[in-house]
């Protein structure tokens, strides 16, 4: 089975037909379901879509249950969370619905986890931490680019010579390099390659 433009989210199963992980849709399984929209509704209270999944939460005065209802806790709606609440052993704890986001000072509201400045977030070679609230994603390195090749996607050069997004001047040769470019004034010329004389 091969599939011309790759499944990103899913598994190429016969020519061009992909079969998407759960979470995901679209031709190529490129896209996010937003679960929250469904009908019925996967949520008793509030839902949260989130990256191939989603979250849920209750509203004040009610606390997350194992199967997503939300039951009613006279303590929780003392405690006023964001995001719903949880009682532990008689003690009441404020929940984020999201592994990215933790509890502010105040113990009630959430507050986002910058998962690309507290390492938390490990991305491969050629692409950098894009911080989104309550999670990241991995984007390709200024001068590459997302490509589909071999069966997989990669960060590609960006040729800017052939491209022609480069800034050199009207008497320079354009030279690609990985990730960028070089500009070399033409023989009889002078300078920097992007001013000539």
């Amino acid at each position: 089975a091969t599939c011309g433009h790759g499944c990103k989210y899913g598994e190429c199963m016969g020519p061009n037909k992909c079969k998407c992980f759960p979470g995901f849709t679209g031709k190529t399984c490129n896209q996010d379901v937003n679960e929250c929209g469904l009908k019925p509704r996967p949520c008793e209270h509030r839902c949260m879509n989130t990256h191939g999944s989603y979250k849920c939460y209750c509203l004040n005065g009610y606390m997350l249950m194992p199967d997503g209802t939300c039951a009613s806790s006279r303590t929780c709606d003392m405690v006023n969370c964001q995001y719903g609440c949880e009682e532990v052993k008689g003690q009441v704890q404020c929940l984020c619905p999201s592994g990215g986001l933790q509890l502010g000072p105040n113990g009630r509201t959430c507050i986002d986890i910058d998962e690309c400045s507290t390492g938390k977030a490990v991305c491969s070679y050629n692409r950098r931490c894009v911080n989104t609230f309550g999670s990241f994603y991995c984007k390709c390195q200024q001068g590459y680019e997302l490509k589909y090749t071999g069966g997989r996607y990669s960060c590609a050069d960006v040729n800017e010579c052939v491209t022609n997004t480069h800034r050199c001047n009207l008497h320079a040769e354009c030279l690609n390099t990985q990730g960028s470019f070089q500009c070399k004034c033409k023989q009889g010329y002078r300078g920097s390659g992007f001013d000539c004389a």
